[in-house]
C-alpha cells in the first residue's frame, strides 16, 4: 500500500485550555514490532486527554505525549510477528497515545474488529470507554447479574457504556447526573436516575435500597464523594474510583466505616497497564462484548461530531459538561 510521507495530528504546544490543541504536519509513524499502521478515520474524545491538554495527568516516561486514546480506522501496515489482522481490514484500537492524528501504531493485541453493524465514529466511541467499564466495573468491582452498582457521572461517555452494560448484563444501577434532562436519558438506559444538586446519593440508594446499599460504585468524582460513596457500599462492597474531579486529596476520611463495611476502596488508570492486560481485557471484550454490540445493542451514544482540526472546540465542548455520551473527531 502507498503511503503518504507526512501526516497531520494534534499536539498539546503547552499545557493549558483547549487552543493548546494546534494542528501540526509530521512523518508518519512507523509500525514496530507487534504493532498495526492505522489510517484514522475517526477518534474519541475522553477526559484523560483533557486532563493530559491542562498538565494534569500522571504522565509517565515513554507515554506518548499526543492526545488521543481510541480509533477507528483500517489496517494500513503490519509490524514484524503480526499475523492476526491483513491490511485493509476494518478495526478499532484502544491506543498508547496518538489518535488525534491521520496516522496511528497501536499494539496488535489491542486492536480488535469492528463489530458488524458499526460505522466509523461509533466504532471510535467504543475502545477507551468499554475497555474501562469492563476492567473496573467489571473487573475490580466485581460487578455481576443480580448486583446492585451505582454510577457518577451517568449521562457521560463512561456512563452511558456502564448503564447500558449493566442492563444487558443484568445488573440494577443508580447513576447520578446534574438536570433532570440528563436523569431522563438515565430513566431510559434502564438507570434510576439521582439528581445530585437536588439529593443526597448517599441517603437515595439507603432509602432505595432498604438499608442494604450496592454492591460497586463507579466514581470518578475522587475525594469530594468517598465518604458519601463508603456509606452508599453494602457489606464487602466495592469503591472503584476513575477520576478526580473533586480532588485527588481526601481529608477527613470515615475510616471506621470502610473497616465496618469491610469495604475495598480501589481502582485503576487504564494507560498506565501493560499491553499484556490491555490485551486480556481486549480477549474479554471480544467474547462478552462484541456479540452484544453486532446485535445491535449498547451501541454508543453519539453526541457532536468534530473534524480532527476542530478539536479544540470539541475539548471546550466537553468541559463545558453540557454533552451526552461520547464525542468523536471525524479524521478522514
Amino acid at each position: 500500500m502507498n503511503l503518504p510521507e507526512e501526516m497531520t495530528r494534534i499536539e498539546i504546544t503547552e499545557p493549558g485550555a483547549p487552543e493548546v490543541l494546534q494542528p501540526k504536519r509530521v512523518a508518519l509513524p512507523v509500525a514496530a514490532e507487534g504493532e498495526v499502521l492505522i489510517r484514522v478515520h475517526a477518534a474519541g474524545i475522553n477526559r484523560p486527554d483533557a486532563l493530559q491538554r491542562a498538565g494534569k495527568y500522571p504522565m509517565r516516561p515513554g507515554m506518548n505525549p499526543i492526545p488521543g486514546l481510541e480509533i477507528a480506522g483500517e489496517v494500513v501496515a503490519l509490524g514484524a510477528g503480526v499475523d492476526q489482522f491483513v491490511v485493509g481490514e476494518k478495526v478499532c484500537a484502544l491506543t498508547n497515545g496518538g489518535g488525534y492524528a491521520e496516522y496511528c501504531a497501536v499494539p496488535a493485541g489491542q486492536t480488535l474488529p469492528i463489530p458488524q453493524g458499526l460505522d466509523w465514529v461509533q466504532a471510535a466511541a467504543i475502545p477507551e470507554t468499554f475497555f474501562t467499564v469492563w476492567a473496573n466495573l467489571f473487573g475490580l468491582g466485581g460487578a455481576r447479574r443480580g448486583h446492585r452498582v451505582l454510577i457518577h457521572g451517568g449521562t457521560s461517555g463512561i456512563g452511558t457504556t456502564a448503564l447500558m452494560l449493566c442492563r444487558e448484563f443484568g445488573i440494577e444501577t443508580f447513576a447520578t447526573a446534574g438536570s433532570a434532562d440528563k436523569c431522563a436519558v438515565i430513566a431510559e438506559l434502564g438507570g434510576q436516575p439521582i439528581n445530585y444538586r437536588e439529593e443526597d446519593f448517599a441517603k437515595v440508594i439507603a432509602e432505595k435500597t432498604a438499608g442494604q446499599g450496592v454492591n460497586a460504585v463507579l466514581d470518578i468524582m475522587g475525594a469530594s464523594y468517598l465518604n458519601g460513596n463508603v456509606s452508599a457500599l453494602a457489606m464487602d462492597g466495592r469503591l472503584v474510583m476513575l477520576g478526580f474531579l473533586g480532588g485527588s486529596r481526601a481529608n477527613d476520611v470515615d475510616l471506621l466505616a470502610i473497616l465496618g463495611k469491610r469495604a475495598v476502596v480501589t481502582g485503576s488508570l487504564l494507560r498506565a497497564r501493560t499491553s499484556a492486560e490491555k490485551a486480556e481485557i481486549a480477549e474479554q471484550l471480544l467474547e462478552h462484548v462484541w456479540p452484544v454490540l453486532a446485535a445491535g445493542r449498547c451501541l454508543p451514544i453519539i453526541d457532536k461530531v468534530y473534524a480532527l482540526n476542530e478539536a479544540a472546540q470539541a475539548h471546550a465542548y466537553m468541559e463545558s459538561g453540557d454533552h451526552i455520551g461520547k464525542i468523536v473527531l471525524r479524521v478522514a
